[in-house]
């Protein structure tokens, strides 16, 4: 009998690093690449190129629940109830609902994720959307699906060890990967990491390509 064939999967990636030329842009590009050519589908929001708002307010809206007091996860749960999100947010849930696997690429500033990115995360996992009336970790509205992030970092891997100048990149992400992905329901899948590209040689920064594009692949069962 023959191998049965892969299922194909759908990625989200959402990207967020202003430089076409970074190393983060080179990730996304490879990952599209390799998952496409083994018959997988992917959608990028490019957070810099949309020119995303990181802002979460009225502006979140086109409905209006109380005009007088501003209560954000009231108003987010009658926009979910009315379908009454503006279209730049609408539109990310949409795609958040179409995937399988959720990948969040970005460089790591100041311990955390951009700004732009933290704004993604206010504004587009909704209350009455992405949680909401006991729906969280275990019975998560996402429960399911995966999600992972892959970053890069200024400093070497030395650099992020327990004990040294920063902790471990696990206790980093931890806000990330249990505040926002276990919350939500998603699987957290573990992160790629590529420590110092900017330090690397081009022969280096192309082995950790193909290592990404190997690792995706494996997450993919190609």
């Amino acid at each position: 009998m023959g191998s049965r064939r892969k299922q194909a999967m759908k990625y989200l990636i959402v990207h967020a690093h202003p430089s076409n030329e970074s190393f983060s842009n080179a990730m996304t590009e490879r990952a599209v690449a390799s998952l496409e050519a083994t018959g997988h589908s992917v959608i990028v929001s490019d957070l810099y190129r949309m020119q995303f708002d990181p802002i979460s307010d009225r502006r979140n809206f086109s409905s209006v629940l109380d005009s007088q007091h501003f209560d954000i996860q009231l108003e987010e749960k009658h926009a979910a109830a009315n379908d009454g999100f503006v279209a730049k947010i609408s539109d990310e849930m949409r795609k958040l609902e179409w995937c399988d696997v959720l990948i969040f690429q970005f460089p790591i500033w100041w311990l955390s994720v951009p700004a732009i990115l933290k704004g993604w995360i206010d504004r587009v996992f909704a209350c009455g959307f992405a949680y909401g009336g006991g729906r969280h970790f275990e019975t998560g509205i996402f429960k399911g699906k995966r999600a992972m992030c892959a970053l890069t970092l200024g400093g070497k891997v030395e650099n992020y060890r327990d004990g040294s100048t920063y902790a471990d990149i696990d206790h980093v992400l931890y806000p990330i990967k249990r505040g926002v992905f276990e919350f939500l329901g998603f699987t957290a899948v573990d992160p790629f990491a590529v420590y110092a590209p900017t330090r690397m040689t081009d022969a280096e920064r192309a082995d950790a390509l193909d290592d990404y594009a190997a690792y995706l692949l494996g997450l993919a069962g190609n």
